[in-house]
């Protein structure tokens, strides 16, 4: 293992940046379910969201690595990148598979914030993650796709002035194969609200900006397609193993602020005449805790290198998201446990931090949704679904 850090002058850009939005910032967004609207305007500003953009479309060109490291020193400053992560990754699916025109158009204002693409539609009401069953229907007419049907749990549709949506455009009935006949548009809603697109916000135990999208007859021009009519299945998968990374970063950075924040809490805090972080029943969570984030994190880097390889990492890349998540809510509750009655206490930010990071044990993929991938395609066991 290296003894220095490559990405060194890269955390500390960030960590200066975050300095500018404390535990404050986030706890008064935190009580008013607010977006952090400054906070993605100085990432953006600074080119950090642009970080997977090649350079020829104004970003930076830099790797998952790079991006992951970005993510996950947000969130070890106390921050919530989850309010603008998918600014990173969502553009992969414009990048790899959408036309040079649909490239050239939207991918240089993507990078220096004047468009924000950070929705994805998949999930909906009745489906789950059982993709291929998606009910929500584009129908071609002309020059133009008819969209009718209902989408749930979509983040930052209220802040992302385009949508990636996967629609059937051949019902599941007329293919062969399930993963058939799925489609992505490109839909800008700017225009789309009020004229076929209604967006209702979801209330949820943390300020994540989520959403439920209902489609009455909207119309997109057949332009709006990604890469091939049928293939959107593919181009999904395609695009999964970066998110699987950059939230592992994140929950890295999440677990790292919680075992900082447990340590110092435990040392600082006497009682019975010496420091609560004395007694080993105290310390030996912490420890552990300290432990698991450390090991999820080189899964999380090896993770990475292939990836930027350009190698096979898709279980590196599951495995990663999977270890990073259980470590990031082990270490909260341990923080919990340490700082007793004040880690409920809002000033304290450990119940927001708390809440936030529970969300990665179920999305953006649930953890037994891995163990069941680990085990079909790593073991080669019977498929279980």
């Amino acid at each position: 293992m290296p003894t220095t850090d490559p990405h060194a002058d890269l955390r500390a850009g960030v960590r200066d940046l975050c300095k500018s939005f404390p535990d404050t910032y986030w706890r008064e967004l935190d009580a008013q379910r607010a977006y952090p609207a400054a906070f993605v305007k100085a990432l953006t500003d600074a080119g950090y969201l642009a970080a997977l953009i090649p350079e020829a479309y104004g970003g930076s060109g830099l790797g998952i690595a790079e991006a992951s490291v970005i993510l996950e020193e947000v969130n070890h400053s106390g921050g919530n990148s989850g309010a603008c992560h998918a600014q990173m990754y969502t553009m992969g699916t414009l990048l790899r598979h959408g036309s040079d025109a649909q490239k050239r158009e939207y991918l240089p204002k993507i990078a220096n914030g004047e468009l924000r693409l950070q929705a994805f539609g998949v999930s909906e009401p009745t489906t789950g993650s059982d993709t291929t069953q998606l009910k929500t229907l584009a129908v071609r007419k002309g020059d133009r796709y008819v969209i009718r049907g209902q989408k749930i749990w979509i983040s930052r549709a209220e802040h992302s002035d385009l949508l990636l949506l996967i629609v059937r455009t051949t019902p599941i009935a007329e293919v062969k194969k399930r993963t058939d006949g799925l489609s992505v548009l490109l839909v800008d809603m700017r225009q789309a609200v009020g004229k076929g697109l209604t967006i209702r916000p979801i209330r949820t135990m943390m300020n994540h900006a989520t959403t439920e999208l209902f489609f009455d007859d909207l119309e997109v021009p057949a332009s709006a397609l990604v890469g091939e009519e049928g293939k959107g299945f593919r181009y999904l998968i395609d695009g999964l193993n970066a998110e699987r990374i950059l939230i592992a970063a994140e929950c890295v950075g999440d677990g790292r602020w919680f075992v900082e924040r447990a340590a110092k809490y435990a040392t600082d805090r006497v009682v019975f005449g010496r420091p609560i972080g004395q007694n080993q029943g105290v310390q030996f969570p912490i420890a552990r805790a300290h432990v698991s984030v450390e090991a999820a994190d080189l899964m999380r880097i090896r993770a990475a290198e292939l990836f930027d390889r350009g190698e096979p990492c898709g279980a590196e890349a599951n495995m990663s998201k999977l270890l990073a998540a259980d470590a990031s809510w082990e270490a909260a509750n341990v923080a919990v446990q340490t700082y007793g009655g004040f880690g409920f206490a809002e000033d304290f930010d450990i119940e927001r931090k708390f809440r936030e990071t529970r969300l990665y044990q179920v999305a953006p993929i649930s953890t037994n949704m891995i163990l069941a991938y680990v085990a079909e395609h790593v073991l080669k066991l019977p498929r279980s679904y």
